[in-house]
């Protein structure tokens, strides 16, 4: 045990002012990502209610395809692919569009759930009553679809969290990058990496108590309009 300990001792303030830098790069990275999930998962679901037949199968079909697609692949696509079309993104920027595309087909089906679960006499209320759509959306249909799928964006943020290691194959200067760089230099892969899993658990620990929380705090809403 105390084998296992030493290094920690000997080097664990060296590893972390190295490793902490780099979990800021994971964290803006991880939210950068997600804000672009939101915004494209949200255009996709609103695609998916369209009263076009055409747009709502193209919506299916985008959710179908990315979803059946692992990560990396997504990933390498735009990193190694698109080079040899004369389109050369930097690390971190095919990080953050191959992470918010791969998670915006989670998040369109988490928004278009929400907004199942309405009860569609809302909006045709407000509309009867002379409301613009506009006003309707912002004011009576986004809180209450915000409301319902908050736990679930909050497990993607954390899933996303998790995708973002494989970033380090392309080669962005985040957490798993890092520690691989310091496991190499140090020679004590086993300690380097279960201290960048615990920093890893600290950033995703809160997000997961919260949706929890969150997620109890909405089932006792529904107990409590259902009693």
């Amino acid at each position: 045990m105390n084998s296992f300990l030493t290094p920690f001792a000997d080097n664990g303030s060296i590893w972390l002012s190295v490793l902490l830098p780099a979990a800021g790069t994971t964290a803006s990275l991880t939210i950068t990502a997600f804000l672009l999930a939101v915004i494209l998962g949200g255009g996709i679901a609103a695609l998916r209610l369209s009263s076009l037949s055409a747009l709502r199968r193209s919506a299916q079909i985008y959710v179908e395809i990315v979803r059946g697609v692992p990560v990396l692949a997504i990933l390498f696509l735009l990193y190694f692919g698109l080079p040899g079309y004369g389109i050369a993104l930097d690390p971190f920027t095919a990080a953050t569009l191959g992470l918010g595309i791969s998670s915006s087909a989670y998040v369109a089906e988490i928004i278009r759930a929400g907004l199942d679960a309405l009860h569609k006499g809302q909006r045709e209320a407000a509309l009867a009553i002379g409301m613009k759509p506009r006003i309707l959306y912002q004011t009576i249909i986004l809180p209450q679809v915000l409301r319902i799928s908050l736990p679930a964006l909050l497990s993607t943020l954390i899933a996303l969290l998790k995708d973002s290691s494989l970033c380090a194959l392309i080669t962005v200067d985040e957490l798993m990058l890092t520690a691989r760089a310091l496991s190499t230099e140090y020679f004590q892969p086993l300690q380097i990496f279960v201290l960048t899993g615990v920093i890893y658990f600290a950033i995703a620990w809160p997000l997961s108590l919260l949706s929890r929380r969150l997620e109890r705090r909405l089932l006792r809403g529904r107990r409590t309009v259902a009693g």
